[in-house]
């Protein structure tokens, strides 16, 4: 079965850091980029950071570019985000998600997705 399982989410105060995981199964997770989405109440699903398979190239949203960092460990089927410096409006559920594509393209594009964790980032 195919699975994507996020976790690191938790609560921290603006300024910290956290990282979150995104462990893969179930597919060829060498294959496919790997994309990070948040969705904050009340506000659209948006992409963060996706990590291509083919060429490990990286894309950043520009609310975070900077403070993000997003790598992969494909001996381990694992994404990682890297979050710095963070701020209130960091404060989201964070999704990670795979297109076989390898694109990094938008929402539409990936084909599996996680149940999401919570990043809540107080003041």
């Amino acid at each position: 079965e195919v699975q994507l399982v996020e976790s690191g989410g938790g609560l921290v105060q603006a300024g910290g850091s956290l990282r979150l995981s995104c462990a893969a199964s179930g597919f060829t997770f060498d294959d496919y980029a790997i994309g990070w989405f948040r969705q904050a109440p009340g506000k659209e699903r948006e992409g963060v950071s996706c990590i291509s398979s083919s060429d490990g190239s990286t894309y950043y949203a520009d609310s975070v570019k900077g403070r993000f960092t997003i790598s992969r460990d494909n001996a381990k089927n694992t994404v990682y985000l890297q979050m710095n410096s963070l701020k209130p409006e960091d404060t989201a559920v964070y999704y990670c998600a795979a297109d076989s594509a390898d694109i990094c393209g938008l929402p539409w594009d990936y084909e599996y997705w996680g149940q999401g964790t919570q990043v809540t980032v107080s003041s």
